[in-house]
């Protein structure tokens, strides 16, 4: 009796420790995620793409081409005034550039193709595209009206007509310290007079074999004295030993050097030819050149 019950307690007893022993054991826990402040974002670290070919700049075709010769003519004037244009190359392609101009007068009982004839464009083209020269445009205006009465009144359309119509029509910059003017022969004597009295539209002047108009040569000193001398242009005159207009050339350069107007002179062999101006047709548009490649 007493064996059996004391069999009976042994069990209890070791169940009740089974019973403490599987209370005892620590359970694994539920995973949980990991969670930030709410005020702290994370910061991807900075990526950097590693180049795999060096980029490179297409230069445009037009780079390679040389301008283009324009003929117009301005139909409202009168008579109407017919004109040759010169677009340097890239004119068309760059759009958003603007261009100093030059106004290139012919010589008596000649057209406005002649200065295209002794090769100005192709001169320029030279510059511009060898890089010695900031690209320009040129204006060639027609006065084969000379030897009639509307031959008088060139002066008047070039200023008042032609150069308002370039200035909206083209990409030009409308200011005088980028528009110049020059000519040969009668031309030459059209940039002296036009030259002097608008300082206010011509800041260059050319003048090549120059036939100064009679009823200008008394004027000359008068035109420059009335523009202020910070304002008055800078020349480039020349001629040849043998020509018939020598002698009233250097009375006109005579007043340039007696009022200090910023001048060049140049006396060369030569006649008052076309031989001699496309001899030295190079040398006048280098020279107008370097007057915008300095300013």
């Amino acid at each position: 009796m007493k064996t059996r019950q004391a069999t009976k307690q042994i069990a209890l007893l070791l169940a009740l420790l089974a019973g403490l022993s599987a209370c005892l054991t620590p359970r694994q826990p539920n995973p949980t995620p990991t969670r930030l402040p709410p005020t702290l974002t994370r910061t991807p670290a900075p990526t950097f793409a590693v180049p795999t070919a060096t980029a490179t700049v297409t230069p445009l075709a037009c780079l390679s081409k040389p301008g283009v010769v324009e003929k117009a003519v301005l139909e409202s004037s009168k008579p109407p005034q017919e004109f040759f244009i010169y677009l340097p190359p890239c004119y068309a392609e760059k759009t958003d550039q603007r261009y100093p101009v030059l106004y290139l007068l012919h010589g008596q009982t000649y057209t406005a193709d002649q200065w295209l004839r002794l090769g100005a464009p192709d001169v320029m083209d030279q510059l511009i595209l060898s890089g010695e020269a900031e690209p320009f445009i040129i204006v060639f205006p027609d006065d084969h009206y000379w030897n009639t009465p509307a031959g008088a009144t060139f002066g008047a359309r070039l200023v008042d007509e032609l150069i308002p119509l370039i200035d909206k029509t083209y990409r030009t910059l409308p200011i005088s310290r980028f528009r110049a003017i020059g000519g040969m022969s009668r031309g030459a004597g059209w940039a002296l007079q036009l030259g002097l009295t608008h300082p206010d539209l011509f800041s260059i002047v050319g003048l090549h074999s120059l036939a100064v108009f009679q009823r200008d040569a008394s004027k000359v000193a008068r035109w420059i004295q009335a523009i202020p001398p910070a304002s008055r242009p800078v020349i480039f005159m020349d001629i040849g030993d043998d020509d018939q207009d020598l002698k009233s050339t250097k009375q006109i350069e005579a007043v340039f050097t007696q009022f200090d107007v910023p001048h060049e002179w140049h006396l060369y062999n030569g006649y008052h030819t076309e031989e001699y101006w496309s001899a030295h047709v190079e040398e006048y548009i280098r020279w107008y050149a370097g007057q915008w490649n300095n300013r």
